[in-house]
């Protein structure tokens, strides 16, 4: 058979296109950040990761501007090779100091950091854990490892603790899990993983793309919000999120540092990040030590989401951050929801299967420090047209389980 075949019958996307309910790779022509431009019309962005709104900072772009004069687009080479710039230790130097380990390395993207991460870490006779709800970096990190991947259901340690138990106690253990899910919002139990893993003589490494900027003091992370940074073995960051610009790095001991810097693949055949791009991120590292405001007003903006979204009748599961999924739990009602939202000025994240499991397909909605009280009022009312629109809102389950928080700083 033609492997091309498959190619030629693949046509699922292209009659979602013509029947206009294509929720994908959208040309914005302008990107504000609590607001994008669409063939001329403003739409609100309540489907971005840029959690602390500083993609659009005139310090951010300014230091961006500023490597790109002094440095060039691109290092055209390997960290391992002539793609290590000086900004590339100093911006090592300073994650590490952050989320408070001995030493951190610098990916060109978050995928790549998973990728390399573990699969240098993991050899045949040991087994990489993980929750059935990680990101596909992780999962396929876990693919390309020489070891024995092994699934839990999602936050469920009963699970992860009858799972460890089973393997071999001499073999090499390493249990990865998001520090903050980014389809539920919601928080990785960390006190509890913690003391399995000790339990069972596992390392733990916990990804925490969506965690920086958002959990813990000036948002150093999952780790440290719940005061566990000396008892997660590393942790992982993108640049992609709260740092405004694009990459990853993964922070831990010296020692597996420096020999994932030497072994892992993905760092070592990839050019390195550019000049600009780190510069973005140390800029960005400023703000967040300098502006804990900012911190504190994306959580106040998710409580008040969450709080207004399930007061209204939306089912938002679990979610404890500023993502806040609505789950509508079919891929048609789906399609039908993102359109009408994004027709009536709101962009959100249509997400279906594979991403999520049947019956758990939803809108995935986040919000950012810089949106206003206006905006966040602006966007409700169209949640509340649509919602009564195409039933979804269920009017007997609307309640509240939060108090009423206030998005005021």
């Amino acid at each position: 058979m033609d492997i091309f075949a498959k190619c030629y019958s693949f046509t699922t996307a292209k009659e979602a296109m013509a029947a206009g309910f294509y929720p994908y790779f959208i040309p914005l022509e302008e990107n504000e950040g609590t607001e994008v431009i669409y063939q001329g019309r403003r739409i609100l962005m309540f489907g971005s990761n840029n959690y602390l709104g500083l993609t659009t900072h005139p310090k951010v772009k300014e230091a961006a501007i500023e490597a790109l004069k002094r440095y060039g687009t691109s290092c055209t080479g390997s960290r391992f090779l002539n793609g290590t710039l000086r900004l590339h230790r100093e911006l090592e130097e300073r994650l590490a100091a952050f989320v408070g380990k001995e030493a951190a390395l610098v990916f060109s993207t978050g995928y790549q950091t998973n990728l390399g991460t573990i699969s240098a870490l993991v050899g045949r006779g040991d087994y990489v854990i993980l929750d059935k709800e990680d990101h596909a970096s992780i999962v396929d990190g876990a693919r390309m490892s020489m070891g024995v991947t092994k699934r839990f259901s999602h936050n469920d340690m009963a699970a992860l603790e009858r799972l460890l138990a089973s393997l071999p106690p001499e073999a090499g253990k390493l249990v990865v899990v998001d520090g903050v899910y980014s389809m539920g919002g919601d928080i990785a139990p960390l006190p509890q993983l913690v003391e399995i893993c000790r339990k069972h003589g596992a390392r733990l490494m916990v990804d925490d793309a969506h965690s920086l900027g958002v959990l813990g003091p000036n948002g150093r992370g999952t780790a440290a919000h719940f005061g566990l940074t000396d008892q997660v073995d590393l942790i992982m960051g993108t640049f992609s999120k709260s740092f405004a610009s694009i990459g990853g790095f993964i922070a831990g001991d010296e020692a597996v540092i420096h020999y994932i810097q030497h072994h892992a693949r993905s760092l070592i055949f990839s050019a390195s990040l550019p000049a600009p791009n780190v510069a973005a991120v140390l800029a960005a590292l400023e703000i967040m030590l300098e502006e804990p405001e900012r911190v504190r007003r994306v959580n106040e903006i998710g409580a008040r989401m969450r709080y207004e979204l399930r007061r209204l009748g939306f089912d938002i599961g679990p979610s404890q951050t500023p993502i806040v999924p609505i789950i509508i739990g079919d891929d048609i009602k789906t399609a039908l929801a993102w359109k009408a939202l994004f027709e009536n000025g709101v962009y959100v994240n249509c997400v279906v299967g594979p991403a999520v499991p049947p019956g758990k397909q939803l809108l995935r909605t986040s919000y950012m420090a810089t949106h206003t009280d206006e905006q966040l009022e602006r966007g409700l009312e169209i949640f509340e047209r649509v919602g009564r629109m195409l039933g979804l809102i269920n009017p007997s389950a609307a309640h509240a389980e939060e108090p009423a928080p206030s998005a005021h700083p």
